[in-house]
């Protein structure tokens, strides 16, 4: 009402006017009042009461255009409190946001160019921090909310979600003492918004934002950057194509320096979304007015400073052109989110019963993926026949049988063998310790082709867990198969040793006699008429003879170690770990109790965290969409 009273006063200085003009004016008068109660609707226009010209008004405003207008607004403002109570924001967030997609009213100004008067107005209440200079430090995303008539008022912040505030003055101080804790009790800002709701049965369900005031200098305590910081973060906001401006300017200030206008027109060039209010009209200087303005002669937008009807059916338009975009991006996302929540897994179920077929579940599917690497389906398996056809074969032909079947060695060990009692026509007791010696070699490849498959499994269990995506939210389980897939393969590996060895020993428990049946007998000529002038007891090509025999049966088994090596393995190593690799595992978990179970579900904080995010977002898009479903208006 005191912006009546200062309007009275305008109303003096175009009298005349009014005069030549009675029948347009008769018709102003008789929708004014219409005009100012439909003018908390919408916040474009704030101003408590103006003076319009002929190029302002538009008479007779249809009952249905205001429902639709008010079915509307009420959408937008119902999904971004849904988008508040759920964190969406918008800013940086990885998630997918409906925030940035939704229209705005952003209120932008000068510093003291009445932005929270304007706002306070609109509340019926005051509750925003006063003063002089840089008093709005940070954004504030304003959202009232009408409640039923009796209801007692109050206010909530999204910062202390489970406290009301009935006394606004305190409303005023937690906004201070918020701006505080985030900048400081300096004059700095912060892009940070203030969330701020509001619940009143004399408000209109409508959702602001009230940005820092510009400003061409800083004061003292500020950063010289303080200019550009405020204009970057205003239009950050302002920018957005949803966003409408709100451009509040001074009316005994000059509109041409009007920081308000200014920016818009950087930003907003068409003017389509730009909507222009003039403040403090009580204080022009006598003499003055603000017809000018208000009519469109000193500056002109696209949309009138001061009407009502023509402002709420543009916005209608601009919402409507909006919301199929907005419901295919709710659509796009409902589809994105709930992949997103398959990927990582529902809430686990609480009953005993439900908890072990989930782990069961889990085993099998790791234990799918783990036989997928041995049979072919990953890679991986086939590191386990390049143990079998490249380190094996090159192990045994690296064995030192050169240096074990030289003719220095052979003369010792055939003599030693002898004793005192040369033999009478072969060195069988030589030719059996050459052998025997000889075929021992053969445990070093053997036990290195059990430990390489060994490694080989455990580094595919080590993937296949990780490649389990049903198990990456537990990782207590994680564990725990682990450690029972390893403990088992330590046992197969056990087992396989014993039983590749056992076939290394085999060799040398009974030789082939056929082998030696078959190879020609030859009779020494003179050799050892010529070993017995040398001193020595058999002549050179004797031993020879005994070192190649040697080594023909020592390839001879070469080559069946070869073959059979790899069967022991796969047999006791592979063979098994497909077969049975959880079996102790399975056995296990019967005799845990339902308290252990659910420690083995134990989850990722991390993954429960994000998981939670998720949901939230999930169930806001789903919100927005029933509440846009809900929703019909004219077309």
């Amino acid at each position: 009402m005191e912006g009546v009273r200062g309007v009275e006063g305008e109303m003096e200085g175009v009298r005349e006017w009014r005069e030549s003009s009675n029948s347009k004016i008769a018709k102003i008068a008789s929708v004014l009042i219409f005009f100012v109660f439909y003018l908390l609707l919408l916040v474009s226009v704030i101003v408590a009461s103006v003076v319009f010209g002929p190029k302002t008004s538009v008479v007779g405003v249809e009952d249905c255009e205001m429902a639709t207008m008010e079915s509307l607004i009420g959408l937008v403002n119902r999904i971004q409190r849904a988008c508040t109570v759920l964190g969406d924001h918008g800013g940086d967030s990885a998630l997918p946001t409906l925030w940035e997609a939704l229209p705005s009213v952003a209120v932008v100004g000068g510093q003291s160019s009445g932005k929270s008067s304007v706002l306070e107005s609109i509340v019926g209440r005051d509750f925003l921090p006063r003063g002089s200079g840089i008093v709005t430090r940070r954004p504030l995303v304003l959202q009232l909310h009408k409640t039923e008539q009796g209801i007692e008022e109050y206010a909530e912040f999204l910062h202390l979600p489970k406290k009301k505030f009935t006394d606004f003055a305190m409303v005023r101080k937690e906004i201070q003492e918020e701006t505080d804790r985030m900048t400081g009790r300096s004059k700095q800002i912060s892009p940070i918004p203030i969330h701020l709701s509001i619940y009143s049965p004399n408000v209109v369900n409508l959702t602001l934002i009230d940005l820092p005031g510009l400003t061409k200098v800083a004061v003292e305590g500020q950063p010289e950057s303080i200019v550009q910081d405020i204009e970057i973060m205003v239009r950050a906001y302002v920018e957005k194509p949803n966003c409408v401006i709100l451009a509040i300017t001074p009316a005994n200030q000059d509109i041409a320096t009007s920081d308000a206008i200014k920016l818009a027109r950087e930003v907003d060039p068409t003017g389509d979304r730009t909507f222009g209010v003039l403040t403090k009209l009580d204080l022009m200087d006598k003499g003055t007015n603000a017809l000018d303005v208000l009519e469109g002669r000193a500056y002109h937008l696209q949309h009138p400073w001061v009407g009502i009807v023509k402002p709420l059916t543009h916005l209608e338009a601009v919402i409507k052109a909006r919301l199929p975009g907005i419901q295919s991006l709710i659509n796009k996302s409902i589809d994105e989110i709930e992949t997103e929540l398959d990927y990582l897994g529902r809430p686990v179920a609480i009953d005993a019963g439900a908890q072990l077929y989930t782990i069961l579940e889990l085993c099998r599917a790791f234990d799918r993926i783990f036989k997928e690497h041995l049979d072919g389906g990953r890679p991986g398996g086939d590191r386990i026949y390049g143990v079998f056809d490249h380190q094996l074969p090159s192990a045994l032909r690296k064995l030192p049988f050169d240096r074990h079947l030289s003719l220095q060695n052979i003369r010792k060990v055939v003599c030693e063998a002898d004793g005192y009692q040369p033999h009478l026509v072969a060195p069988e007791q030589g030719y059996r310790r050459l052998i025997d010696s000889a075929l021992n070699y053969f445990r070093g490849p053997a036990e290195a082709s059990v430990d390489a498959v060994h490694f080989i499994l455990k580094e595919l269990v080590r993937r296949s867990i990780g490649e389990t995506q049903e198990l990456k939210r537990f990782p207590t389980l994680q564990a725990e198969l682990a450690a029972a897939a390893n403990e088992a393969l330590e046992r197969f590996r056990d087992d396989s040793k014993k039983t590749t060895l056992r076939l290394v020993d085999m060799e040398s428990s009974y030789l082939t006699v056929d082998f030696f049946r078959k190879l020609p007998q030859e009779v020494d000529k003179g050799g050892n008429q010529a070993a017995a002038s040398s001193g020595d007891r058999y002549s050179e090509e004797h031993f020879r003879r005994i070192g190649s025999n040697v080594s023909s049966y020592v390839g001879m088994v070469s080559k069946t170690l070869r073959n059979t090596i790899p069967k022991s393995v796969v047999h006791c190593q592979v063979r098994e770990a497909k077969r049975s690799l959880l079996d102790h595992f399975y056995t296990q978990l019967g005799k845990i109790e339902g308290k252990q179970l659910a420690q083995l579900l134990d989850e990722d904080p991390v993954l429960m965290e994000k998981r939670l995010q998720y949901a939230k977002r999930l169930e806001l898009y789903k919100s927005a969409r029933d509440e846009i479903d809900s929703v019909s208006w004219s077309r």
